[in-house]
């Protein structure tokens, strides 16, 4: 007769203090960071004229607040009790004891004062309105999860990201480049807030049930699921009636974005069948998505000033 002796659990080995911190970065996001940008200089190609200085420093202030943003949700979230053993996303340092609450908030201050850094050369060469949009978004990114009245744990977090992700940064890199806010920029603002967005509401129907605990009233958590599923349809939706839209009014070259609506169509099936972890996949896949979309559009409005 023989027993068999259960074998001890092994813990996975702790990853190196650089990884550790490029994850907390979440470079992935990085996207909707990129994206605006991109979109925002096209538009001023369209309508004025791009002027590459203030595009890069542009650009670079927006990763410097993405990356600043995502180390506040960091250690917010862990402070909250958001981000326990049941999380289903990806690993978050604090609450996992990888990286210090003192050390993340550093970090996160290390990254806005670099957003600073490049937003006094764009108020150096636009002024005062770039000081009232680079002020509004850092104290947005860290009352996204922080502060008496989080946005997120209230259910604004789908507002900030469509304000912040789509109009303040499309908008802003229009502005910084020409000068001016013409009605292109505005209407382009849609479709990149309108994906980033999505982005968001993925995040929260997977996450549902442990934001019930930790008390985050997302929009997904006060009206269901379903509601959830609806608001990624409108979302994504809204990204393709608007180029569309300005292809037929204005150049047939807006409507490149259409050539990856078959992926959306894909992640709307996968939104509706996933559960739980598997989402992880479909988050990431909407995030692909507006880069990929971003990119077209982009190219379409670049192309509309020949």
């Amino acid at each position: 007769m023989t027993t068999s002796v259960a074998s001890p659990e092994v813990a996975p080995p702790r990853p190196s203090l650089a990884l550790t911190w490029l994850r907390a970065a979440r470079p992935a996001t990085l996207t909707a960071a990129v994206v605006p940008v991109l979109v925002g200089t096209a538009v001023a190609h369209a309508t004025g004229g791009a002027r590459w200085d203030t595009a890069l420093a542009a650009l670079l202030g927006a990763c410097a607040i993405q990356i600043g943003t995502n180390f506040a949700n960091d250690v917010f979230d862990a402070e909250k009790g958001a981000d326990t053993e049941a999380r289903l996303g990806p690993v978050r340092a604090v609450a996992a004891g990888l990286l210090s609450a003192r050390a993340m908030r550093v970090a996160m201050i290390v990254a806005f004062a670099i957003a600073t850094l490049f937003g006094s050369y764009l108020v150096w060469h636009v002024g005062w309105p770039i000081v009232v949009i680079g002020v509004l978004s850092i104290a947005s990114g860290i009352a996204y999860t922080g502060g008496p009245y989080p946005l997120g744990y209230n259910g604004l977090g789908d507002v900030f990201v469509m304000l912040f992700f789509g109009f303040v940064a499309v908008l802003g890199t229009v502005l910084v480049q020409t000068a001016a806010l013409p009605l292109l920029g505005w209407l382009a603002s849609i479709p990149v807030g309108a994906i980033a967005t999505a982005i968001l509401v993925v995040n929260n129907v997977r996450d549902r049930e442990t934001d019930v605990v930790a008390g985050k009233r997302t929009l997904v958590v006060r009206h269901g699921r379903r509601f959830g599923e609806l608001e990624y349809v409108a979302l994504l939706a809204l990204a393709y009636v608007v180029p569309l839209g300005l292809a037929v009014t204005t150049s047939p070259w807006i409507a490149l974005p259409l050539v990856s609506a078959p992926l959306a169509i894909g992640l709307v099936g996968r939104l509706r069948r996933e559960e739980g972890a598997p989402l992880n996949a479909t988050l990431a896949a909407t995030a692909k998505l507006l880069l990929v979309h971003g990119v077209l559009f982009a190219a379409g409005l670049w192309l509309s000033r020949g």
